[in-house]
């Protein structure tokens, strides 16, 4: 009899437990049961035609026990109840990658929400397989405790203070976003994780802020208000797709739809709805668009095409470049970190000539260096060049693991976060500095790969 290589239905596993239950009893009431020492079962394929054909789809892949070795395959294959958790909860989505040798097999793909590496064995996976050290994770939770400790009475986080070094204006929607999602990287949501209240009682201050048209910034000044927006809408659709939580569709939908209705009628954002876009303020929408469908929030499909307009409006040497303005020559190396960060979320192939010129520019003109502090920079371009993965992402990540915790402030009042001094973007303020490191030292799992990659 042929063994089974492929998962059988729920019905028919159930139905096989039910009859070694019923099978068991019957041999232990009866006399012969008493004179059984070994039962072996063995399940398998029969050649005759099914009454009832099976839906194939379901059958499509073979895939063998994801924690056996080769060399202890046989042909009979034990039935499991227990399922292990990096395969839990598996949902559709359009990314997913492929581990190499990882679970004793060539390869094999698993299929997963862009954040749903942030716990368990997948997020162990991740670390291992994209050179995550003792250092970057250390480094991550001293970051965290720090966010905690600066957390206000009532949910939200300042950009201001209490601590030194703080922003010169207040945002109080974007700093709650920020922490927020600092802390949603590392696995935690107002439902479960080791800041699960800090979590919650930011998230409840960020609906609090929502008007009915979805907008939670109004008490942010002039043009940081798109950001603060943007950043919001982020972490109210990460929270909703790790957790599902119906409480939070609503809020997190509400703002996905303002999204929608302020995106220019060239495919861009900026500072008030319908003004024509600039790419800084685009890539945070675009993280926001991609983080709501992963989610499974509704998201108008004409309009997530039409970015591809404004990012071609905006791109220079054939697109392998991103200006802060479309009609502008001067690419700067965070626009084209940014702008191509967007391109790989809106289905670029990691062969497209133009992203693979676009990385080696930044590889040879902006690699990873604490002389030239850059701390938004560095966000975009750790997550373009861990997407892309190979040689590159290692020369990246090489540095990056090493130097950026250095930078962190290890002693005092402000032990865990990273001083605004010196960095191109000081005026954003420690917490500023502190989330976008700590984002970046998340890499490792806080969104799963783009690209399958043997």
């Amino acid at each position: 009899m042929e063994a089974v290589q492929r998962s059988a239905p729920s019905w028919l596993l159930s139905l096989v437990i039910h009859l070694i239950v019923l099978l068991i009893l019957a041999l232990i009431s009866s006399p012969a049961g008493k004179r059984v020492s070994k039962l072996v079962l063995e399940f398998g394929i029969s050649d005759e035609p099914s009454e009832e054909p099976l839906d194939l789809d379901l059958f499509s892949t073979d895939v063998s026990d994801p924690l056996e070795s080769p060399e202890d395959s046989d042909d009979t294959k034990l039935v499991e109840t227990d399922i292990p958790d990096v395969f839990d909860d598996i949902q559709p989505t359009d990314s997913a990658i492929v581990a190499p040798e990882l679970f004793g097999q060539d390869s094999i793909e698993i299929a997963k929400p862009m954040f749903s590496g942030r716990t368990g064995a997948m997020r162990r996976a991740l670390m291992a397989m994209y050179g995550a050290t003792d250092q970057t994770q250390e480094a991550v939770e001293l970051g965290l405790a720090w966010l905690k400790r600066q957390q206000q009475r009532g949910g939200y986080w300042n950009l201001t203070g209490p601590y030194s070094g703080g922003a010169r204006t207040e945002n109080r929607c974007a700093a709650t976003a920020m922490a927020v999602l600092a802390f949603a990287g590392d696995g935690n949501t107002h439902l479960e994780g080791q800041y699960r209240e800090e979590v919650e009682a930011g998230v409840k201050y960020l609906v609090l802020q929502q008007d009915r048209g979805g907008f939670m910034a109004a008490e942010a000044r002039g043009n940081e208000r798109t950001y603060a927006q943007a950043q919001a809408t982020i972490a109210l659709c990460e929270l909703y797709g790790m957790t599902k939580d119906s409480w939070l569709r609503s809020y997190a939908q509400a703002a996905v739809d303002y999204a929608m209705k302020a995106q220019s009628s060239g495919g861009g954002w900026r500072y008030r709805p319908g003004e024509p876009g600039d790419t800084s303020v685009t890539g945070w929408y675009v993280m926001a668009i991609q983080s709501a469908m992963s989610a499974g929030l509704e998201v108008n499909d004409s309009k997530v095409r039409r970015i591809s307009d404004y990012l071609d409006s905006a791109s220079v040497y054939n697109g392998a470049g991103y200006s802060y303005q479309p009609g502008r020559s001067d690419a700067t190396v965070a626009m084209t970190a940014e702008g191509l960060l967007c391109r790989q979320y809106l289905g670029w192939p990691r062969e497209h000539p133009a992203l693979a010129d676009g990385i080696n520019l930044l590889l040879a003109d902006a690699p990873f260096d604490i002389r030239d502090q850059n701390v938004y920079y560095w966000y975009y371009a750790t997550q373009v060049f861990h997407h892309y993965g190979g040689s590159a992402w290692k020369k990246w990540n090489d540095d990056m693991k090493v130097k950026l915790p250095a930078l962190q402030i290890k002693e005092g009042r402000e032990r865990g976060s990273w001083a605004a001094q010196g960095d191109r973007w000081s005026i954003g303020g420690r917490l500023y500095s502190t989330c976008l490191s700590i984002y970046c030292l998340e890499v490792y799992y806080r969104h799963l790969p783009l690209y399958d990659q043997e």
